[in-house]
Formats: C-alpha cells, sequence, structure tokens
C-alpha cells in the first residue's frame, strides 16, 4: 500500500489496525502521495498545492476515522489524501478541453480497433486507426498522459439506504462484506486480471511496478532500461486500454 512505502522511504513507525499517531506524523505520506500524482501534471501544477490539498484530506480523515471499521488509518487516510488532492485538480480544471477530446479520441479507437482485432491493439495499430504516424501518436499519448487519474473519494450509495456516501465511507474488513459485494469484487478482479494479460508484457510490468511494488515511472525505468517518458508511455496506454475494457464491460 502507498502508506507502507511512504513509511519504509521516510522511517515511521506504522501504528496498528484501528489506531494513528500523531497528525504531523502522517505529513511524509502527503508529500509521498502528492508526488506520485504530480507525474505527468504540466509545470503550471504546482506542487505546493498539491500539498496544502493533501494536508486538507489528512485533516478531515484524522477526525473522521472510525476505528471500527478495521481498517488501518495509513489506508484510510491515504484514500483521503488522494481524493482531496484530486478534488484540487478538478477544481483547477487544469486540463484542456482538446486533451480531454484527444483522449476520448484514443479511447474510442482503441475500442474500435479491440472489437475488430479480437485484442488489444499495438501502438502502430493504434496509431495507425488514428490516422497518424508513430512519432504523433507518442505526441498524442504524452499529451493524454495527465488525465488517467482516478479519484475514490467519488460519491456511491450505501447498503442500507440511497444516501449517497463517499466510496471511501464503504470500506469493510472481509468478514463484513455482503455476499453480494464478495460476487461483484470477485467478478470485478477476475475481469482486471482478464484484462491485465491482455496487455503486452512491457505495459503489464509497468502496471505491476507502479501499482502494486510503487515505484516511481523513474525507478521504472531504471529497471526495465527504458527512459522515464517511454515508461510514461507505456502506463497512459496500459491505463486507457484497462478504462476501455471496463467500461464496455459494464455498459454492455
Amino acid at each position: 500500500m502507498t502508506a507502507r512505502r511512504a513509511t519504509q522511504q521516510y522511517g515511521k513507525q506504522q501504528p496498528g489496525k484501528g489506531e494513528k499517531g500523531q497528525l504531523e506524523d502522517y505529513l511524509p505520506l502527503v508529500k509521498y502521495i502528492a508526488g506520485r500524482l504530480a507525474i505527468g501534471l504540466p509545470r503550471s501544477v504546482e506542487m505546493d498545492d498539491l500539498i496544502n490539498a493533501g494536508v486538507v484530506g489528512l485533516i478531515e480523515a484524522y477526525h473522521n476515522f472510525d476505528s471500527g471499521k478495521n481498517v488501518k488509518f495509513e489506508t484510510y487516510a491515504s484514500l483521503r489524501i488522494r481524493g482531496s488532492i484530486l478534488d484540487e485538480l478538478r477544481g483547477m480544471d487544469w486540463v484542456p478541453r482538446s486533451t480531454r477530446a484527444r483522449s476520448r479520441e484514443i479511447e474510442r479507437t482503441m475500442a474500435r480497433l479491440e472489437n475488430s482485432l479480437g485484442r488489444s491493439p499495438n501502438e502502430t495499430e493504434l496509431a495507425e486507426g488514428l490516422g497518424v504516424g508513430l512519432k504523433e501518436y507518442y505526441a498524442m499519448i504524452d499529451d493524454v498522459s495527465s488525465t488517467s487519474l482516478l479519484s475514490l473519494d467519488e460519491m456511491t450509495h450505501g447498503d442500507d439506504d440511497d444516501k449517497p456516501v463517499p466510496l471511501v465511507d464503504t470500506l469493510k474488513s472481509a468478514d463484513q462484506a455482503s455476499a453480494l459485494a464478495q460476487i461483484e469484487s470477485d467478478e470485478m478482479r477476475n475481469l482486471l486480471a482478464d484484462s491485465l494479460g491482455q496487455l503486452t508484457e512491457q505495459e503489464r510490468l509497468v502496471v505491476a511496478l507502479y501499482y502494486y511494488e510503487e515505484l516511481t515511472l523513474k525507478e521504472i525505468g531504471q529497471v526495465l532500461e527504458l527512459s522515464e517518458s517511454r515508461v510514461s508511455q507505456l502506463h497512459t496506454k496500459a491505463v486507457l486500454s484497462l478504462r476501455v475494457k471496463l467500461r464496455k464491460r459494464f455498459m454492455s
């Protein structure tokens, strides 16, 4: 988890499940999450603004944490911090309309090619489907790299009523999950595993190293002997491809 890696990096001792330390103990966690989210963002987005937004999320998490949910505070706080930073980014409206439109164009082309090929298109096929050369394709991928941020702080509905609640507040331990929720979780896990299996080997490695091992793009580049910009391109294509697959599954 993000908290674990941040703790290793800054040498903090994590409290046990259901416990929390002092508020200032988690400031390195804010900086770590802000740094990961800053990857691929334009220079006009100030790192200090992201950190300030993350601190707001940390404070909210600190005061709203419910130890009865049997979730580690770092896990809960990480999601709140990330959501707060993403809310700040949405408020900035930092992604130009042209970039959003380009991202949708790439996703539509991916979906069309997947239907015709019966598999995920490679970069050459995707470039041809977009009607551009590889050089222009890479420029397009670089342009949309920052549009793949997702928030786990969006509103959803609880099990007991129709009142919308933040998705993070629906976190429960495994023994509390309903049978339906477990089925949906298993289905999502299987779908994601199948979708990951359709990516190229390099794309799967980038996803695994970034989301599971929590390496930075620079660190991944060192492992795979690729430039940081190339790793960013592979990450963006993988995320867009997974988004297309998940959207197709849940809209079919």
